[in-house]
């Protein structure tokens, strides 16, 4: 099984009452071989531009793991639900992630050298 993440934007009005989206977005997963295992709300945002007449959508990420063969029905079953406006199915860059957490370590341990050195 491959790992994936998943931006769903969902429709506006389902800011206050998420969970039964959620839940048929976890059966869609679930249906097909996948397992959730975690995911990142934002919350209601603006939108670039409209979508179906929506100037807001709830946008949230998940970190998915799917078998390869599951990724196109995933995408179809995505398409056909009513709550979702928009979504998107990529494969993360595990090595470019962990470049730039490497990177951001490395800043921060060199300010902390550099605060501590002022103390003095």
């Amino acid at each position: 099984m491959n790992q994936y993440e998943i931006a769903v934007l969902y429709h506006p009005d389902l800011e206050v009452d998420l969970s039964k989206a959620e839940e048929r977005f976890f059966k869609v997963i679930s249906e097909n071989g996948g397992e959730v295992l975690g995911n990142d709300n934002w919350g209601k945002r603006k939108l670039a531009y409209p979508i179906a007449r929506n100037e807001f959508a709830v946008y949230v990420f998940y970190s998915v793991k799917l078998p390869a063969t599951a990724v196109t029905k995933v995408d179809s079953n995505l398409n056909i639900l009513d709550e979702v406006i928009r979504h998107i199915i990529t494969k993360p860059d595990f090595k470019a992630i962990a470049k730039a957490e490497a990177i951001k370590a490395l800043k921060a341990s060199r300010e902390s050298r550099e605060d501590s050195s002022e103390e003095e």
